[in-house]
């Protein structure tokens, strides 16, 4: 009998590590040729970052040329005309996609059989399990974090948590050195790559395209900042914890007008492009600790948001089904206003708004503190839609995905879920900013005023979303002291008069 020749695979754009031509345990068939679609109208659909267009079409392009004579990469319209280029109506398998959307593309196309996922610890089966067995059927990330830890043997002596405690948290709350205020954390710099002639097609292509009038960006693509093949990403893995992971812990949370980056590991992007493992990750993590290369609250920060946040994003969305990105609990619909829609950082005077908006623009990214507590924290304050948001920083953001954004955005950052995702808001008033930050610093506003001509946009926007939603969070025990606190306010009338008259305005 003659054996049936191997059958195309199919890799989407986050899909550009060597796991996912693995043909083992349900991969691809051993040595299956290559297809890789590139098809404008994803771009043309919507107005993405200018730097997230260029990264991503960078590493397919850079993935396609180390795969050489084995891949057929096509340029298309749409995948579907693609696909028909590559294989007509032939065989070809694919590892699930990412998002409900491309899930449902592939499932409809003739002859292309989906292979299970790659590229997270958890396989969809055991997280369902995990949630059967769940008493009451609630999901809290510590549950799930700790599962994760013991059948995965993450920062394990035997049965216990290496140390004694599971989550150190509390350790990593410290707000920047104040001596470092006004300047950097003073961690070695990042690793950084060096762009290629891949790079300078992709951008002579991108400015061909918007000079036609096919597609239109926002923000700026200034030199890449991310790695974008997996020789990078590697380098960057290697650097992360060898030089910055010791320091990553104690400031997690903190922020500096003059260094964005910190000490995070900027890894989220070439994770989400699939070309490293988790695992990966994690064991460079765990052996630093174990090396004393890195202390515990560092190493156990960096495991929480991988083994932790990131697998538990993923497979939430998935479970909640297809109808959570629309839901709405606060009833929030104000639509995104220009300024905001545009990156127009210029417009803003408010500093920390102002600097977190300017590094969106000029980079696609902000670690998650700017992107809970200063962008989300204004949209939520303001009664912004949900779904709008959802869609703006999966668009403006370089690790941005449907999966990424939809229980971030909706759940934790905008609380649309009604506290499926988390048990309370996340919001603040300018003293919040102000602690973990030097962005207060030299501002235009005083984060400790509520009225006035200098009266902080956060502090103001926090007190007018409590007296809002009071009924609502009166009787959520993580927020039952701070509603209180509006029955101390006496000047809340005019709290509320000064907020309501801000507009949709930059602030």
């Amino acid at each position: 009998m003659t054996p049936r020749p191997p059958r195309p695979h199919w890799l989407f754009g986050d899909q550009l590590g060597p796991h996912f031509l693995d043909p083992a345990d349900g991969g691809p068939d051993p040595g299956a040729p290559v297809v890789m679609i590139e098809a404008r109208s994803v771009l043309a659909r919507r107005r993405f970052h200018r730097a997230k267009a260029h990264l991503v079409l960078s590493a397919m392009r850079h993935r396609a040329a180390e795969l050489g004579d084995r891949v057929h990469y096509v340029r298309a319209e749409t995948y579907a005309e693609g696909l028909r280029k590559a294989v007509g109506r032939g065989p070809v398998t694919v590892c699930r996609p990412t998002s409900r959307a491309a899930l449902g593309l592939v499932t409809a196309l003739d002859g292309v059989e989906v292979l299970p996922d790659r590229g997270f610890l958890v396989p969809a089966a055991d997280f369902t399990a995990w949630v059967d067995g769940r008493e009451g059927g609630r999901l809290r990330l510590e549950d799930f974090y700790r599962w994760v830890r013991r059948s995965h043997d993450l920062l394990m002596d035997g049965d216990q948590p290496v140390g004694g405690r599971w989550n150190l948290d509390h350790d990593n709350r410290e707000p920047p050195p104040r001596d470092r205020r006004g300047g950097t954390l003073g961690v070695p710099e990042p690793w950084q790559p060096s762009e290629d002639a891949v790079d300078d097609e992709v951008r002579h292509d991108l400015d061909r395209w918007e000079r036609d009038g096919a597609v239109r960006f926002v923000g700026r693509d200034g030199p890449r900042r991310f790695a974008a093949t997996r020789r990078e990403a590697l380098a960057a893995l290697r650097r992360f914890t060898t030089r910055r992971l010791p320091e990553f812990g104690r400031h997690e949370d903190a922020m500096l007008a003059g260094d964005p980056v910190m000490s995070h590991s900027l890894l989220s992007v070439p994770l989400n492009l699939g070309l490293i493992h988790p695992a990966e990750c994690l064991e460079r993590a765990e052996r630093a600790l174990r090396s004393g290369q890195a202390p515990l609250n560092s190493v156990e920060g960096f495991v929480r948001q991988i083994a932790g946040w990131r697998e538990y994003v993923w497979h939430l969305y998935w479970h909640f089904g297809p109808d959570y990105r629309h839901r709405n609990a606060l009833h929030h619909r104000t639509p995104l206003p220009d300024w905001f829609l545009d990156l127009d950082a210029d417009a803003v005077r408010a500093r920390c708004l102002a600097t977190v908006l300017a590094q969106v623009r000029d980079t696609g990214w902000t670690h998650h503190i700017p992107r809970l507590m200063v962008l989300g924290s204004h949209a939520l304050q303001r009664g912004w839609d949900p779904e709008a948001l959802t869609d703006w920083f999966h668009r403006c953001f370089v690790d941005g995905y449907d999966w990424v954004m939809a229980p971030n955005v909706t759940g934790m950052s905008q609380f649309a879920d009604g506290g499926l995702m988390t048990t309370k808001p996340y919001t603040s008033g300018g003293a919040y900013i102000h602690r973990m930050s030097d962005l207060c610093d030299g501002c235009v506003y005083r984060p400790a005023e509520r009225t006035g001509e200098r009266a902080c946009p956060y502090t103001t926007g926090y007190w007018s979303f409590l007296h809002r939603h009071r009924a609502r969070l009166a009787s959520n025990h993580r927020m039952t002291r701070a509603v209180q606190g509006l029955d101390r306010l006496g000047d809340l009338p005019d709290v509320l008069a000064h907020e309501a008259g801000r507009g949709d305005g930059p602030p």
